[in-house]
């Protein structure tokens, strides 16, 4: 019985436990320049891609995290990193705007849903198990936490506006995953 309870245990902590979360100070992220406070907790979650380089090392993601900051904020002259998260193949989650500030990134959802993007391009092929997992146990962090509703909906980016994010071979498995809904 004693093992059985430790099993229920160690379960309980992996499906409600949080990923590794690298703050912005501690990836080298920009400073916002803006920033609007969001009413948590949400009712959507929004999975994107980049499209860009996809990283591996802790290394490698941070420079990708930067890169698509410096995107975000020079080219389309948003305030910060328009997602919420990032996530590296690496399996650990990189903060964007975080838990209670605004998105940027699908419009009509800015404001009630946390925006989580793998980095990389997954048209064709699906973001490892170590960003599987981690974006799985991000979502249930935000459930835990009280930033997302128990009662979620979790949808594609395409779902809420006209494009291809977050990848077809992505998408297709997204649509496996609990509380979706297209």
């Amino acid at each position: 019985m004693l093992c059985l309870v430790a099993l229920l245990a160690a379960l309980c902590a992996v499906t409600h436990g949080c990923p590794t979360i690298l703050t912005k100070s501690q990836w080298g992220g920009r400073a916002p320049t803006c920033r609007t406070a969001m009413s948590t907790p949400v009712p959507y979650v929004i999975i994107h891609h980049t499209e860009g380089t996809a990283c591996s090392s802790q290394s490698a993601c941070v420079s990708q995290a930067k890169s698509v900051q410096n995107y975000h904020m020079n080219s389309n002259g948003w305030c910060d990193v328009g997602y919420s998260f990032l996530v590296g193949e690496d399996g650990r989650v990189y903060e964007g705007r975080g838990w209670t500030s605004v998105g940027a990134h699908a419009p009509d959802y800015n404001k009630n849903s946390i925006g989580i993007s793998v980095m990389g391009s997954f048209t064709s092929k699906n973001p490892n198990t170590a960003a599987l997992n981690a974006v799985k146990s991000l979502i249930s962090c935000g459930v835990s936490k009280g930033y997302i509703k128990s009662t979620y909906t979790l949808k594609g980016h395409r779902n809420v506006t006209a494009t291809d994010c977050p990848g077809n071979t992505f998408y297709n498995t997204l649509k496996s995953w609990p509380r979706f809904k297209a």
